[in-house]
């Protein structure tokens, strides 16, 4: 029996452990806005669309990337959200709705209220908040693991209040060092 238990213990480990290799724990806006009170945090928002290609690629190639999901696992909440969907969702004590979101459509949808405030304007769109929830920016298009590592980094030391100009941007890109696989 104690051989039994052990043996289930090392299996449930093995396939914890594997389950969460390469995953990235996403959560809902509100719960991530709630866990930054007892642990400050940026928030990285994937604003997706279930019609998107390039959304379904993000999430194969680079969400599922290991070194990304544990990167964006240690150093950020991570919220995945249909700007399309129906949805509602309280942010900053006002509620977001779709008003005209027809569930019976199997495309196209109506753009969500909350995707209209963050001001996202293509699928994907990756949008950053900072530590108290307030939009640092959005990132629009597809992204791959490295070209995501640069904003995850970039975002996550604060780099981004000295990096103001084109010409700062354009340095801060060529000096980076990049990491990730893939």
């Amino acid at each position: 029996m104690k051989k039994l238990i052990i043996l289930l213990f090392i299996v449930g480990s093995t396939l914890t452990a594997f389950a969460q290799k390469g995953e990235i724990n996403w959560m809902t806006i509100e719960e991530a806005v709630a866990a930054q009170e007892k642990e400050p945090r940026k928030i990285m928002m994937d604003m997706y669309t279930t019609w998107c290609g390039p959304c379904k690629m993000l999430d194969k190639n680079t969400f599922h990337n290991e070194d990304v999901a544990n990167y964006v696992n240690k150093n950020f909440y991570a919220v995945k959200f249909n700007a399309e969907g129906g949805k509602t969702v309280t942010y900053k004590d006002k509620k977001y709705k779709n008003p005209n979101f027809d569930a019976s459509k199997k495309g196209r949808n109506s753009q969500h209220e909350f995707a209209q405030f963050l001001r996202v304007q293509a699928y994907p769109t990756i949008v950053f908040l900072d530590e108290k929830a307030d939009v640092i920016a959005p990132i629009p298009g597809y992204q791959t693991p490295k070209q995501l590592e640069v904003y995850l980094k970039l975002f996550v030391a604060d780099k981004y209040k000295e990096v103001t100009t084109k010409e700062q941007w354009e340095a801060y890109q060529k000096n980076f060092k990049s990491e990730f696989k893939g």
